[in-house]
């Protein structure tokens, strides 16, 4: 059975009919002006196709093109398809001390572009992306558009934020509702490593809830200032606040049964970080889809309405006088 995905345009051949009526009625005004025997002597003769003809070329060039707007399709019935991923958090430091300058131009800019380079390792994996700071925000949920996820992350800008404090079981905790119910839970985090000497309590959220830490520190042990509007960021006393790379994540990522893996400034250095998920989590065909098998018709009636169109306004008859 034929189905139209836009019925509604099917309505325009109503006007079809309208022309129809009007090609159909019209006459001549020379045959209300000479007898039919002295139009035999004085007309044009025609090899060609009469203008009635051209019309009804025209009309039906038209019908066929509604019918091809209306898109026509018929129904092959359902195919069930398995899909093969790993499902991923990324979660983003969005703290200000993710910009500090002791890597250019700032921590959190090479954090974009090593997720950008991560992405191109993956490609059965479902990717979420989140940011956080002492609370967390979602920024994209599961998906497999990647190009999305580039966009998203290109484009996203903190400068105006007055993000203070870095929550890591936030980011837990948003992670784990993203995962819903899978088993298997994989969250990155590109982060600096906050300011916190100790992440038991991180730990244990991250045991009790079967998620696997996967970190990718970025920071200096010899640390970086924060560039601010009025100059450099300062504490409360006057000082010069000095960010630097906090290590104790790494425990975190190391008892939560993730890895942990310091930054740097080759191109491929996160690859080992995809490669220990890889080697953890492979892809599991645990999620059925159905989709619909439909065969779409609309290039026939197209086709039809082109060679039509083309008769009906090129066909010019070659003429000679009687």
């Amino acid at each position: 059975m034929i189905h139209f995905a836009d019925s509604v345009m099917l309505g325009l051949l109503l006007v079809a009919v309208v022309l129809f009526y009007l090609i159909k009625g019209e006459h001549s005004g020379l045959e209300r002006i000479f007898s039919k025997r002295v139009l035999e002597k004085v007309r044009v003769k025609n090899q060609g196709l009469s203008t009635k003809v051209r019309n009804w070329l025209l009309i039906g060039s038209f019908v066929f093109g509604v019918i091809a707007l209306a898109r026509p399709w018929i129904d092959n019935g359902e195919i069930k398809v398995k899909s093969s991923f790993v499902n991923i958090v990324a979660g983003f430091d969005i703290s200000q001390s993710m910009f500090a300058n002791d890597i250019y131009p700032s921590r959190f800019a090479l954090a974009k572009r090593k997720f950008n380079t991560f992405l191109q390792d993956f490609k059965n994996a479902k990717v979420a992306l989140i940011g956080f700071s002492s609370r967390a925000f979602l920024i994209a949920p599961l998906t497999q558009d990647y190009n999305s996820l580039k966009f998203l992350t290109k484009n996203l800008g903190l400068e105006y934020l007055n993000l203070r404090g870095t929550s890591v079981l936030s980011a837990l905790e948003a992670a784990n509702n993203l995962f819903e119910d899978n088993k298997k839970k994989v969250l990155v985090l590109f982060t600096d490593g906050g300011d916190k000497k100790s992440y038991e309590k991180e730990i244990a959220y991250a045991k009790e809830h079967h998620i696997s830490v996967f970190v990718y520190a970025i920071g200096t042990k010899k640390g970086g200032v924060i560039k601010t509007k009025n100059g450099v960021l300062k504490d409360q006393k006057g000082d010069i606040v000095v960010v630097k790379l906090n290590p104790a994540i790494k425990e975190l990522a190391l008892k939560s049964g993730g890895a942990y893996l310091e930054y740097s400034l080759k191109h491929n250095d996160i690859k080992a970080l995809c490669d220990a998920i890889k080697s953890k989590f492979k892809a599991q065909q645990d999620q059925e889809s159905i989709i619909k098998d439909k065969q779409e018709l609309f290039y026939y009636p197209l086709g039809v309405a082109i060679l039509l169109l083309f008769a009906g306004l090129f066909s010019f008859p070659r003429r000679s006088i009687s």
